[in-house]
Formats: structure tokens, C-alpha cells, sequence
């Protein structure tokens, strides 16, 4: 399995469509996104009708606590068992977020910013190069959202992901709807922050809603994606000028799955014409 096998629009797999999703081969997805976390190890019925999913469709892995920039040690077991997992899966990369999950062995829940500073920058690419270096397959990091700044700091968010991006010389899972949901909280223009960055380096994307709470924008996942954030999707496929899995997230108020496939539908048609028009641009340059 390649990863020329993940263009278009996934979905992640989760609890309360797998039963469905096991009976459906013709579902339409091109490839699932899975939580290793939720996945490793013994289970029973519901374990094993995800992993039934995972050894028949494509699949691309997503970490949720390995605390990339925190200062933990490696869970050496879980390391081992992440591995073989990977193997199994096929997935041509795994993504874990640019955060910190856990403080004195407490894994935290949370996906928790890193201070914009040359000493965080300096230390979470050692992490993620030492990452790298254990996992079988490559490394990406994803951008997330954050509601409040962690004291002074030495550079703006977007030059410390570029800063660690290059630093580590590891891929980027850049989620779109983060990006926008940050331009709202903190009042800068998505495409001007995008147009800095080491677009480069992307190999996937996430797409997801959102909810306001005020004057404050929560990234929930519970939401449709609304069209502004699609509109940033295909402004940045135009950019990249070529194919990346986009994956849509749904992790809140999870609709039926007839109702989410729809929804993914519709993005793809959007991502379809992003892509075609990427395309006859560049066609008509090289006229």
C-alpha cells in the first residue's frame, strides 16, 4: 500500500459506526483514520470489528498522547506496540500533535500549547527527531488550536511550527479549520499566516466544525464544516498544486453515518474542484 492510495476525503473511525461501517464494503470512503490509542491492545467485540475495518480499507494513523513537546519519557511498551500496529495498518505515515499531553506521568486529556520560544522550539524537535527515530514509518506533526498565550514570547506561532517543521525535518498534518478557528481568536488573516509556511511539508489535512461561545471560537468537532473553512481547504490545495488526504473530523454530537457521509461527499466535490482547477491552471503556465 502507497500513499498515492490517500487522495480525496476520509472519514475517522469511530465507535458508533462501526457496526455499519464492518457491514458496508461500498461505503464510498477512500480511507479511515484511526486513534492507535483506542486501537492497541486486547478488546472485545467492538476491538475487534475495528480492527476487521482496519485490515480491509486503507488507513492513516492519528496519535492523541505521545506529548510531543512535553518532558515525559517514552512509554518504551507502547512505543514497541505502536509500531507493530503501524506495520500492520499499511498507514505511509503517522501524525501526532505539535502539544503537550502529559506532566509527571498523568496523561492530561487534553491537547495543551508550547510556548513560542527558541528553548520550547529547541527542545520538541529533539523529541521529534528521537520519535522519528523509533517509529517505522515517517513522522507528521499537526498545528493546534490555542485560547490563551503562555507568557512572552520569542517568535508568533506561525515561525515556531516552521521553526520545529524544519527543525525536525518531519512532515506537517495541517489542520485547516484550526488554522481559522485561531485567525477568529486572534484576529489575523488565514491565508497571509498560511502564504509563510513550509506548505512544502504537507502530507495531509484535517477538516472539522466549530462552535462561538461569545467572543471566543471553540474548536469542537462537533459541528458541520462550515464554508469558509472549505473555502480555505481549496485555497490551500490551489497552493500545493497537488493531492493530500484531507480527513474529516467528527468527534462531538456524531451524527449518523448516512448523514456524515453526505456531508464528506459534498467536501469532496469541493476538493475535487479545487484539485481540477490546480490542474488546468498549471496546464495553461506550461501552454
Amino acid at each position: 500500500m502507497t500513499q498515492d492510495r490517500f487522495h480525496g476525503v476520509g472519514l475517522g473511525l469511530r465507535r458508533p459506526h462501526l457496526e455499519e461501517v464492518a457491514r458496508r464494503e461500498g461505503h464510498g470512503v477512500p480511507f479511515w483514520e484511526t486513534c492507535p490509542e483506542n486501537v492497541v491492545g486486547d478488546g472485545g467485540r467492538q476491538h475487534r470489528l475495528a480492527c476487521a475495518i482496519l485490515d480491509r480499507d486503507p488507513v492513516l494513523t492519528h496519535g492523541l498522547t505521545m506529548s510531543v513537546g512535553g518532558y515525559d519519557p517514552w512509554d518504551e511498551t507502547y512505543l514497541q506496540d505502536l509500531g507493530d500496529f503501524l506495520l500492520r495498518t499499511g498507514t505511509p505515515w503517522h501524525s501526532e500533535h505539535l502539544c503537550f499531553t502529559r506532566v509527571d506521568a498523568n496523561c492530561l486529556h487534553e491537547l495543551l500549547p508550547l510556548p513560542f520560544t527558541r528553548e520550547a522550539a529547541r527542545h520538541t524537535i529533539a523529541r521529534a527527531r528521537d520519535l522519528q527515530s523509533r517509529l517505522p514509518v515517517p513522522l507528521l506533526l499537526e498545528n493546534i488550536t490555542y485560547y490563551a498565550e503562555l507568557g512572552a514570547s520569542d517568535m508568533d506561532e506561525a515561525d515556531f511550527i516552521s521553526t520545529v517543521l524544519e527543525g525536525a525535518d518531519v512532515g506537517w498534518l495541517l489542520d485547516i479549520n484550526n488554522v481559522y478557528v485561531n485567525a477568529l481568536n486572534f484576529g489575523f488573516d488565514p491565508k497571509a499566516w498560511l502564504s509563510r509556511m513550509p506548505l512544502d511539508r504537507v502530507s495531509q489535512m484535517h477538516i472539522a466544525g466549530h462552535k462561538k461561545f461569545g467572543n471566543l471560537t471553540i474548536d469542537t468537532h462537533g459541528a458541520d464544516v462550515i464554508d469558509p473553512v472549505i473555502e480555505l481547504m481549496q485555497w490551500t490545495l490551489a497552493r500545493l498544486g497537488r493531492p493530500v488526504p484531507v480527513l474529516l473530523e467528527r468527534d462531538n454530537h456524531i451524527p449518523d453515518l448516512d448523514a456524515l457521509l453526505a456531508e464528506r461527499a459534498q467536501i469532496q466535490a469541493a476538493y475535487d474542484a479545487a484539485y481540477d482547477a490546480a490542474l488546468a491552471s498549471a496546464e495553461a503556465r506550461h501552454a
